[in-house]
């Protein structure tokens, strides 16, 4: 039997599609969920983060836990209350699990945790890679080098841990592409801001594969970026997509003024962007499917236009 695997945040993207990859290689995959999910084709193990509750044999039955969970970041303004909850559900949701596995008998064998390239903050030029300096002053951030130090807890407990800096996830169920795809179908798309920000993107099956590495491959441990090879600016993307789209673009940039009274504080995230170096995975020997964004954008719109 390949093993048991508990994950957070398994019904989210990043999360049913890892389900499936995992099945498919023979794995056992349950999930971890604040509700019982009797529909669930997954075993589904009770959680509450805020009642500091996991249901005890969630964690005696897993070999690995992949940790995913996290409020999403792209809904709604970033309130006072939503920076609260998006802090909260990954942070506090990553030492609970540590905190259970110090109390209960238990046989995992690694801890596999995400985190986000946003750690960098808005990086400009500058190729950035793991071992680069932490954003000062920026939410997110912030976020994730507190929710790394909850992950890498679980070394002090002799896991073997492996935290992933995730790119821009790219995939036509959901994220950010459907979004980045929208006003060009519709004929208004235009480059955000300056344009000139850019997005480390990664593919979700690509994402899904680092992953399943990280469980089968014992040399992955610490930190590292998962981010496709070849990052873009914000404008080369819109062009890409729109010339695979086969749509025009408007010929205009999206003013950052319209996006930060629309968006607030969160515009930040849009606006800014991080040139993210996938060196150290590819050190490990690991390939990506996706190297370029054009092929990834084909592999999702080929056949739709």
């Amino acid at each position: 039997m390949a093993g048991k695997i508990l994950i957070t945040g398994g019904t989210g993207l990043i999360g049913t599609r890892l389900s499936e990859m995992l099945i498919d290689l023979g794995y056992e995959v349950a999930h971890l969920s604040r509700s019982s999910a009797k529909k669930s084709k997954y075993k589904t193990f009770r959680w509450d983060i805020e009642k500091d509750y996991i249901e005890e044999a969630a964690l005696t039955y897993t070999d690995y836990i992949i940790n995913l969970a996290g409020a999403s970041v792209a809904d709604g303004k970033w309130t006072d209350k939503r920076k609260q909850e998006i802090r909260d559900s990954r942070i506090k949701g990553t030492n609970l699990l540590i905190n259970q596995l110090q109390k209960v008998p238990h046989h995992v064998k690694g801890f596999i945790s995400s985190s986000a390239v946003g750690i960098y903050g808005n990086s400009g030029e500058r190729l950035v890679a793991e071992e680069s300096s932490y954003a000062e002053n920026d939410f997110l951030a912030e976020v994730c080098r507190d929710w790394e130090k909850s992950a890498q807890q679980a070394t002090n407990l002799s896991i073997r841990t492996v935290i992933y800096r995730i790119g821009i996830v790219l995939s036509k169920e959901g994220g950010a592409l459907p979004q980045l795809a929208k006003p060009i179908k519709y004929l208004v798309g235009a480059p955000l801001g300056s344009g000139q920000q850019y997005i480390s993107w990664i593919h979700l099956d690509d994402l899904c594969r680092l992953f399943i590495a990280a469980i089968e491959d014992h040399q992955f441990h610490g930190v590292y970026n998962a981010v496709a090879p070849h990052p873009v600016t914000n404008e080369e993307f819109t062009h890409n997509l729109a010339e695979i789209l086969h749509k025009p673009l408007t010929g205009l940039k999206v003013p950052a003024f319209g996006l930060k009274l629309v968006l607030g504080e969160m515009s930040i995230a849009v606006l800014g962007g991080s040139r993210v170096s996938a060196n150290k995975v590819l050190q490990t020997g690991f390939t990506f499917e996706y190297n370029y964004l054009n092929e990834a954008l084909e592999a999702f719109y080929v056949n739709e236009v």
